[in-house]
């Protein structure tokens, strides 16, 4: 953790937290409006969605007020944003809100279903939701992956622990099948519905 980025102290959600700013530093100017695996969705909705979903985990365990805009209608309009700051604003908001968990706790309220899950659960669907989206942007942009096996595999049992009641939202889509030679990562991609090939050429 370089200064001035608050931790959680949760490794998976800290990592995944490491991922998402990776991804969007990575972003190039004319790059906020390229599309992404999000099927419909620019790079900036992403980038939106994935900052309201980071929000809302925080308000879930303080009780503070979640985003001032809908993250599953994102404008897509940067005009004025600075990324770098919209971004450590959210992250530091719900960093700081998980490291003040009691990890004995039973469970801790989240903004998904179940909506009540046990901090470690909890902290790795918060990161689970920084970690996909950060992958999003990165192959929106031409950038490596920030997805390592070591990570996908926690993320992976937070998926599958949160996932099912979300598709029929729309948060995420059916899973892909899995394909011979997969790794962790490409495992848990298909898991959220994403080809783990995507690639935006």
């Amino acid at each position: 953790m370089s200064d001035g980025m608050v931790s959680s102290g949760w490794d998976v959600l800290d990592a995944s937290h490491q991922a998402l700013r990776t991804a969007v530093r990575g972003v190039p100017a004319d790059g906020w409006h390229r599309p992404t695996p999000c099927a419909g969705w620019t790079v900036a909705q992403v980038f939106q969605h994935a900052v309201g979903d980071q929000i809302g985990y925080a308000a879930a365990l303080t009780g503070e007020p979640g985003p001032d805009f809908n993250p599953f209608a994102p404008s897509g309009e940067m005009e004025g944003v600075d990324p770098a700051v919209f971004l450590e604003d959210a992250l530091a908001r719900v960093a700081k809100a998980w490291a003040g968990v009691d990890r004995d706790a039973a469970e801790v309220p989240t903004p998904v279903p179940p909506h009540k899950m046990s901090p470690w659960s909890g902290s790795a669907a918060c990161g689970l939701d920084a970690a996909v989206h950060a992958w999003d942007i990165a192959m929106a942009t031409g950038r490596p992956s920030p997805l390592t096996p070591a990570l996908a595999r926690p993320l992976l049992k937070a998926a599958r622990e949160t996932v099912e009641p979300l598709r029929p939202r729309g948060a995420y889509v059916a899973a892909l099948v899995p394909e011979q030679g997969d790794d962790d990562v490409a495992v848990l991609l298909r898991y959220l519905g994403r080809d783990p090939r995507w690639s935006a050429s």
